[in-house]
């Protein structure tokens, strides 16, 4: 049974537009609110409106199955400027859709993150206006915080400075804007034919909307005539594609949603912030003990962007605040179809529901007996998160509520709380209670304050935020990674890494790591950082790589500027130097440590420890870093009387309360996100998966055929679990990490354990033989779990690297251990790139790439009942199109690309997905054809299973490649080989067709290998065993032919 909807008296015609304070409707419906409850309507001139109040009905309302948003009168006529922006747009209109997803990530929690300075530059100057204006001056609060808030909205998202702080009145944009949105309500309250006779008011009104537009035409201009590389909002607007349409925005809604931004972006923030410092000063202990917070955590010190989101009182006050005085206190929705409320009142499909914001959130049902008390408390100690659904709306709901809260959020923060550490604020008239004055938002009205100076604090300068830094921009000086400021004291040291693909990287890192709790001050940087100084006031320790030969990329200059010095220009340098590399390619192995290690001693400098090696080929890998490291705190504790000390880790985790939502980590740029394009499986499921992935490039991104995409993965998320689950904690608990030293971990912030597990870590490696020991010292009370360790330790190469046993591994086998997060977390390296060879090429699109993964999937040798999973193509098996994920172009070596002269025959050998760059070799050989070039023929030597199971694109790319004529594909079928002339591998068929092969040598051919070192060693042997026999040479002869015969012609791409 319906029940009637109540509703005021009515006057024939004009209905209940009487009922409405013209100048500040609100208080009209919060009085209506007062006296019919939880519902009414209204009849506005024919215009009917139902009102809701309560959170019951709020709730309801809430449901986007049932309602969706409907534009006010007062928003309609804001579609005189703002057109279909984001907040004026009816809800069918395309172009929303296309803002919203293209526009949301410009507020993620990163990029608002990195608005910090900008926002803190305006602050300044608010801060300096009060300072010199003095203690006597009277302060319209919300005129300054509607400077603040439009000056770094437009800094912030826009890269264009309004200066409003120089100006002795308001900005003219901020005058006509309110006078606008105050003329937009009262149109909205009138009948439509008294509008078209209010002559005077139309031109104003016109003329407030052209005043508006000319500043966003400024904007555009300046941004068109000055372009930046800043990737903020308006950058978006102009380039931004959609990745569901691959559409822009419309030129005309580029405008429409600057000025959008302009308006909702600073009107509703700047009356928060003047609401928040009226309900402070009306409550002195409220504002006591946010004035304690802030001296106890900021201290006198300025504020920085870690202490965004560490105040919880602060917090608490703002959500407090928000809930008594929204600044937009009401929004409306409509009906998809008829309908009942609360199952009794029925509405109409399209009529208007106001929901009444500031009513619902006064319901005594939600907030208790005193919901008109200021009392920051009751959103405190959980209990905001325990309010019920849809308790608490200030910034809207679900699909149109406000894409900016994340920065309004952080905005506020930095305002208050850099305010409150300044002065002192007192109210100009202690007597006054709050006076609202609304537009479309409401503001506190007649409120002024003074704002006195607090003594001994420190003075803030209005300067401009620093430059973001961009890598590589300035050649010759170290950019490097030091220990924070409360860990400054002791003995400066010195890490240098070369290294391509992060393994170097990481040995380097754990040094750094290390060197706090042995009494150093560590500072970590590339070699190439180096060039020219090398620090002589510590001693400097070097971790890099050789491949084939050559120096890793970040190690070039380095090396070449050492090799090059020709005095005692390092005397004074003390040193040593950790070499990785791989014993399989003997004639190039350790070549660049070798380099460095004896120009280093030639140019005058102190070797403090003997050169290191590490085999990546061998089981000993880790274990000799392990030794080398042992030795060099032996060492260096004895030539600087330096004592280890008891802190094990140097990295002291903490938790934070559980999380509610999960953490949004970006761990490189916008610029190096690169987006899933297709994801297929190549393989049948009898054969080991392999993958093609299409990826689109971050913009900007170039590359050659042959070239590496550097991918940055994610742990498997079932690997997440397990090491959550080992500590026994959820995964959306969050902690904060502080170290010692130099950390690839995230500092200084809170981050869900999930995100730390997942991205920044490795789970899966091997444990170290320093691992075992510090386990060992960490299970010295659990003799079972200790004698276990040491039985691991006495066959470690057995037991542990042959089975990659991991630390995660050994501590769910032994539950005994009694480790901390802080101990677990400093024995994992970090996460670390991907380099996967590119399997197309420019020629068919410069800015998408493809790979061919082999999907790394199996039981594991440890004997555990979970497969084992690698990391990063466990990874990439999961993309999805559309996914996101962070990349980065790599050339391989100069060799290692297609000659200049597509007319030179090519001959290749690969297996599995080996296959990956020869693929883009011959698809750019093939489009060359298509284009009427001569191309020289190509031989692929290619191994695989069976044509049946995994034979890689036989029968679409290599079938319709070999039909063209420019490839002739020798497969060898270790599963099939009578389907490849009985040859079981790679090298077997090098030698059956070892004619064709010395054929294509005479006729200038270039040879590429690209495969396991397994594969690499076998090739060769078969290559210097054709030169033997052709040449009638013995094995030694022929090796030493081979590497000269072959110089500048082979090119091997080497992956273990």
């Amino acid at each position: 049974m319906t029940v009637p909807i109540p509703a005021p008296p009515s006057i024939p015609f004009i209905g209940n537009v009487t009922a409405l304070d013209k100048e500040l409707p609100i208080k009209s419906f919060n009085l209506l609110a007062d006296q019919y409850g939880e519902i009414y309507q209204l009849n506005l001139a024919g215009r009917m409106l139902v009102v809701v109040n309560t959170h019951e009905l709020v709730a309801e309302v809430s449901d986007e199955k049932r309602f969706m948003k409907k534009i006010s009168p007062g928003l309609l006529e804001v579609r005189n400027a703002a057109g279909d922006g984001l907040f004026t747009a009816h809800p069918d209109e395309p172009n929303w859709h296309l803002a919203h997803r293209i526009l949301m990530p410009a507020f993620s929690t990163m990029n608002v993150r990195n608005m910090f300075d900008d926002m803190m530059d305006i602050t300044s100057q608010l801060i300096m206006k009060w300072d010199r204006f003095g203690p006597n001056h009277l302060i319209d609060p919300a005129s300054d915080f509607t400077k603040i808030t439009l000056d770094a909205l437009s800094l912030c998202t826009m890269s264009y400075r309004l200066n409003s702080f120089y100006l002795e009145d308001a900005h003219p944009f901020a005058k006509a804007m309110g006078d606008f949105l105050g003329e937009s309500g009262h149109r909205s309250m009138r009948p439509g034919f008294m509008n078209t006779v209010m002559y005077n008011q139309n031109a104003k009104f016109q003329q407030d909307r052209a005043t508006m537009l000319n500043l966003v035409d400024d904007i555009l201009v300046n941004r068109k005539e000055h372009p930046s590389d800043k990737k903020d909002l308006l950058h978006l607007m102009m380039t931004g594609k959609d990745k569901e349409t691959g559409l822009g925005l419309p030129d005309d809604n580029i405008k429409f949603n600057l000025l959008t931004f302009l308006i909702a972006g600073h009107e509703t923030t700047s009356g928060m912030l003047t609401f928040s410092l009226y309900y402070l000063l009306k409550n002195p202990e409220a504002m006591r003990r946010l004035r304690e917070e802030i001296d106890e955590k900021i201290g006198d010190r300025p504020m920085v962007v870690e202490d965004v989101h560490k105040l919880p009182y602060l917090l608490a006050v703002m959500r407090e605040v928000l809930r008594l005085s929204p600044s937009a206190p009401m929004r409306t929705v409509a009906p998809l179809e008829d309908t009942l409320l609360k199952g009794k009142y029925a509405v109409q499909k399209d009529i208007s529901l106001t929901v009444n914001v500031a009513a619902a959130h006064r319901d005594p049902k939600v907030y208790g007996p005193d919901p008109e008390k200021f009392r920051p408390e009751r959103m405190m100690d959980g209990k905001f998160q325990a309010l019920p659904a849809n308790a608490w709306q200030p910034f809207g709901f679900g699909m149109r509520g406000c894409i900016g809260r994340p920065f309004a959020w952080q905005e506020v923060q930095i305002v208050l709380a850099t305010v409150l550490q300044r002065f002192d604020i007192v109210l100009q008239d202690p007597a006054y209670e709050l006076q609202l004055k609304q537009t479309l938002t409401i503001k506190p009205k007649n409120f002024y304050i003074r704002a006195i100076p607090r003594a001994g604090k420190p003075q803030l300068l209005a300067v401009p935020a620093p430059l973001t830094l961009k890598a590589g921009a300035e050649a010759g000086k170290v950019s490097s990674a030091s220990a924070p400021a409360e860990s400054q004291a002791g003995q400066p040291l010195y890490v240098l890494y070369g290294s391509n693909t992060g393994t170097s990287e990481s040995f380097a890192q754990r040094i750094a790591s290390d060197a706090a709790s042995h009494g150093f001050r560590p500072t970590l940087g590339t070699l190439d950082s180096a060039v020219e100084h090398i620090p002589k006031d510590g001693p400097v320790f070097i971790v890099t790589a050789s491949y084939e030969g050559q120096p890793a990329d970040n190690a070039a200059h380095f090396v070449e500027w050492v090799s090059n010095l020709n005095d005692s220009e390092l005397v004074g340098v003390k040193f040593g130097v950790f070499g990785c590399g791989n014993r399989d390619w003997v004639v190039s192995y350790q070549r660049v440590p070798k380099l460095i290690d004896e120009a280093l001693v030639q140019r005058g400098a102190e070797r403090l420890v003997e050169r290191g090696e590490g085999n990546a080929g061998g089981s000993e890998f880790f274990d000799s870093f392990d030794s080398w490291e042992t030795q060099l705190w032996s060492v260096l504790s004895k030539a600087y009387v330096t004592h280890k000390s008891k802190e094990v880790t140097g990295i002291l985790v903490k938790t934070v309360e559980t999380g509610h939502k999960r953490a949004e980590v970006l761990r490189q740029e916008d610029t190096a996100l690169g987006s899933v394009v297709e994801n297929r499986l190549l393989t049948s499921p009898n054969a080991a998966a392999k993958r093609h992935l299409e990826f689109a490039l971050p913009e900007g991104s170039t590359f050659r055929a042959g070239d590496y995409l550097a991918i940055l993965p994610e742990n498997p998320p079932r690997d997440v679990r397990r090491a959550i689950a080992r500590f026994g904690l959820t995964d959306d608990q969050e902690v904060e990490i502080s170290s010692a030293g130099p950390t690839s971990l995230p500092t200084g912030k809170p981050i869900t354990l999930s995100a730390l597990f997942s991205g920044y870590v490795e789970l899966s490696q091997p444990a170290t033989t320093r691992d075992l020991r510090l386990l060992t010292d960490i299970a010295k009370d659990a003799p079972e779990a200790l004698k276990a360790i040491q039985e691991l330790s006495s066959a470690y190469a057995e037991k542990v690297v042959e089975t990659r046993l991991s630390v995660l591994d050994i501590l769910e086998d032994n539950p005994g251990i009694k480790i901390t997060l802080d101990q677990f977390l400093h024995m994992l390296p970090a996460m670390r790139v991907r380099q996967y060879s590119i399997s197309s090429s420019p020629l068919w699109n410069p800015t998408h790439v493809t790979l061919t993964v082999s999907i790394i999937e199996g039981p594991a040798r440890s004997g555990r009942e979970e497969p084992f999973h690698g990391v990063s193509s466990t990874y990439l098996a999961g993309l999805r199109p559309g996914d996101k994920v962070n990349m980065a172009v790599r050339a391989s070596n100069v060799a290692f690309h297609l000659p200049s002269d597509p007319a030179v025959p090519l001959v290749m050998y690969c297996a599995g997905s080996g296959l990956a760059p020869m693929r883009g070799f011959l698809q750019e050989r093939a489009l060359q054809k298509q284009a009427g070039r001569e191309v020289g023929k190509s031989l692929l030597f290619f191994g695989c299973r069976s044509p049946s199971e995994d034979y890689l694109y036989s029968d679409s790319d290599l079938k319709e490649w070999a039909e063209l004529g420019i490839v002739d594909i020798r497969p060898a079928f270790s599963r099939a080989q009578i389907e490849s002339e009985s040859c079981k591998y790679v090298q077997d068929r090098i030698w059956h067709d070892r004619s064709d092969v010395k054929e294509a040598f005479l006729g200038g051919g270039k040879f590429y290998l690209c495969g396991s070192a397994k594969i690499a060693t076998e090739v060769k042997k078969k290559l210097i065993a054709i030169i033997s026999e052709a040449r009638h040479l013995d094995e030694a002869a022929a090796t030493a032919e081979f590497g000269t015969t072959l110089q500048g012609r082979f090119a091997t791409d080497v992956f273990e």
